[in-house]
């Protein structure tokens, strides 16, 4: 039992990462319709924001994680004014490009000044021991890891359904031409959401510095698989982002546990059994995959 649980509080923590990423996916797929192949290079530059920060700066761990977040909201919502936007009236997979080729010159640029040789990151201060949940003890930096991403998870779902920027940002994405009508500037709404998608992005990157590898391809071994938990949570589907993200997170690590000749596929083969379900992902609206 304790072997048990303590797998599946691994892939909780897993999922984190997951359900972060996938939740940012959504939201600017949700607004734009750009599907953002680049979120995985947003997702290293987070990490190394809090590296860089760390070293050459000496900022403490807790300031990176507003400070780089924040940075690559503003960076991300540069590029949606500078690149995006631009192509938003083309076919979507103009963007998609576009995103693509910004990743592999991100992880160039980073290559260049880094090399391909990972990066270390101490854990915080306060974090570094482990905590004891009764039947086993378990990290103490993981369990906030889990922390984080539950409340940010939680937050962004209230702000889209609970105040008027959420409900603004909604009508937008479903009903752009009758918010229009109403009299709110739709356009102006877009490179917002886009900046946030992307500290969401960033977020996931500086939690990850002090338990993965800092290098520049760590983002390009993690999208495919957070394309494939939005897919199953449903293309633009907040909540099924999230828990898509937490379930893939628990099943892998379970199926490493039981059965680790399918961890690396599992999550492919339930994308497959869900698509064959339900051609829109779990929670997802029909329309949305037109």
């Amino acid at each position: 039992m304790a072997s048990f649980l303590q797998q599946f509080f691994n892939g909780l923590v897993s999922g984190a990462f997951l359900a972060l990423l996938a939740l940012g996916l959504s939201v600017i797929f949700g607004m734009l319709r750009v599907v953002n192949f680049a979120h995985g290079a947003f997702y290293m530059l987070g990490a190394f924001g809090a590296y860089i920060l760390l070293t050459d700066f000496g900022v403490s761990f807790w300031l990176a994680l507003v400070l780089v977040p924040v940075g690559l909201a503003v960076f991300g919502m540069v590029i949606e004014r500078l690149l995006i936007h631009r192509l938003t009236a083309l076919d979507p997979l103009y963007n998609f490009l576009l995103t693509f080729g910004l990743t592999l010159v991100l992880q160039d640029l980073m290559r260049r000044e880094y090399g391909i040789t990972s990066q270390p990151y101490p854990q915080p201060a306060g974090l570094d021991k482990p905590i004891d949940l009764g039947l086993f003890e378990y990290p103490g930096y993981q369990v906030f890891v889990l922390a984080v991403a539950a409340l940010t998870c939680a937050g962004v779902w209230l702000l889209l359904t609970r105040t008027r920027v959420g409900m603004v940002v909604r009508a937008s994405t479903e009903k752009p031409e009758l918010t229009r009508a109403l009299g709110i500037n739709v356009g102006a709404w877009v490179t917002p959401v886009f900046g946030f998608g992307v500290a969401l992005a960033g977020l996931a990157g500086v939690l990850a510095a002090p338990m993965r590898a800092i290098n520049p391809l760590m983002g390009a071994d993690l999208i495919i698989t957070v394309f494939a938990v939005v897919v199953i949570g449903g293309l633009g589907s907040i909540v099924g982002s999230v828990l898509a993200g937490f379930g893939i997170g628990v099943a892998s690590a379970l199926c490493n546990l039981y059965v680790p000749a399918l961890s690396q596929t599992l999550v492919f083969i339930l994308m497959a059994a869900v698509l064959l379900w339900r051609p829109a992902g779990l929670l997802g609206r029909e329309e949305v995959t037109v």
